[in-house]
């Protein structure tokens, strides 16, 4: 079986924070929690994919998001067309584009960041293994 990834952040705003990403890229809301040892939460993602994102709230001691501008969440997007809608919905969902500190995703991509100034790069290319960076 393959292994699955959750991505986990803490958030300001739980509820603007899955609108934004529910607009912005098309996910769903897999799972949630409310209160459980102090912290509320939930999950996104698309069903069937091997990752999932959960953002949380901490009710006792609230974590500041602590975002740099390399953390990143890129997205690929082969097809033009689509890559175009989805670079409008996440400026409709509310996030702001910016420019990208490193250059090379600026070359086929653009970086959106949301309301705790997490990155997320819509990139206009495909994924695969063979073409990645080859080890030294």
């Amino acid at each position: 079986m393959p292994a699955h990834l959750r991505i986990a952040r803490p958030v300001t705003d739980l509820s603007r924070c899955v609108q934004m990403y529910q607009q912005g890229l098309g996910l769903e809301i897999l799972g949630s929690f409310h209160d459980h040892e102090g912290f509320d939460g939930m999950m996104l993602g698309h069903r069937g994919a091997q990752f999932h994102f959960e953002f949380t709230i901490s009710r006792a001691q609230p974590v500041s998001p602590a975002a740099t501008p390399e953390d990143l969440l890129v997205f690929y997007e082969p097809e033009p067309e689509v890559w175009e809608r989805r670079c409008k919905a996440m400026l409709a969902a509310g996030f702001e584009e910016v420019k990208s500190f490193n250059p090379y995703w600026a070359k086929a991509g653009r970086t959106f960041e949301d309301k705790d100034r997490y990155r997320v790069v819509i990139q206009r290319a495909s994924w695969a293994d063979e073409t990645a960076f080859k080890p030294r």
